[in-house]
């Protein structure tokens, strides 16, 4: 088991985000949050992250609470997890890999491992061609793909997707699913969010669904309805 939600809650004011979620996430899982605009699930990708804390219950990832966490630990937790945004959080006045190397800098890694490692995670993606352009110069889809390439490049067990298809067309959209079930063989742990039916329903994993903080629905191989 990766992650844990033990019974939590999250109030803001008297409304609650989250109302009593309880499940579980095992290492290897790829698992889709569905729900409409305000059902819970940005708020369960937040609380992860420990931006935010429940009003009640735990969370665990790998056996850590978050919510017992020292202000001084939460760095090195968020350093296990790799987030994509649906509007890529990319910095326009750096390339390719100065995108993708912060990730790696910030952790205090040797030039050469960076090198090294940026190089692989952007082969992957398909962006060892762009490696040199600067945002601008990239479509939405590439601009996606250096996004996906920053949260993987140190290897984190847990990446968290925020609708990263939200901004793309089908066929972008089609390749970020691609490269989201390649990092999921290779270990990789995936939480995704997203309103994207057609998305949900051809790649048949776990689907929690939300609805006003609830979990109304679980289900292995799952679809949107």
């Amino acid at each position: 088991m990766l992650v844990s939600f033990e019974h939590v809650s999250k109030l803001y004011g008297k409304v609650y985000a989250l109302d009593n979620v309880h499940f579980t996430i095992d290492k290897g899982d790829f698992v889709f949050l569905v729900g409409n605009s305000g059902a819970g699930k940005t708020t369960i990708l937040k609380l992860l992250l420990r931006e935010v804390l429940p009003s009640s219950g735990n969370i665990l990832i790998d056996n850590l609470n978050l919510t017992k966490l020292k202000k001084t630990q939460i760095p090195h937790v968020r350093r296990n997890i790799g987030m994509i945004f649906q509007d890529f959080k990319i910095l326009f006045d750096r390339t390719v890999e100065e995108n993708v190397a912060i990730a790696l800098e910030i952790t205090g890694r040797p030039r050469d491992e960076i090198y090294k490692k940026v190089h692989e995670v952007l082969h992957l993606v398909g962006l060892a061609e762009k490696i040199n352009l600067f945002p601008v110069q990239l479509s939405q889809g590439e601009l996606q793909r250096t996004a996906i390439a920053r949260a993987i490049v140190a290897g984190p067990k847990l990446v968290l997707a925020d609708e990263p298809t939200g901004n793309l067309d089908p066929t972008n959209s089609c390749e970020i699913l691609k490269i989201l079930k390649e990092i999921n063989k290779l270990g990789t742990t995936i939480i995704m969010a997203t309103h994207n039916v057609d998305v949900v329903n051809s790649m048949k994993k776990r689907v929690i669904a939300l609805e006003k903080g609830k979990i109304v629905k679980d289900q292995k191989q799952g679809n949107y309805k």
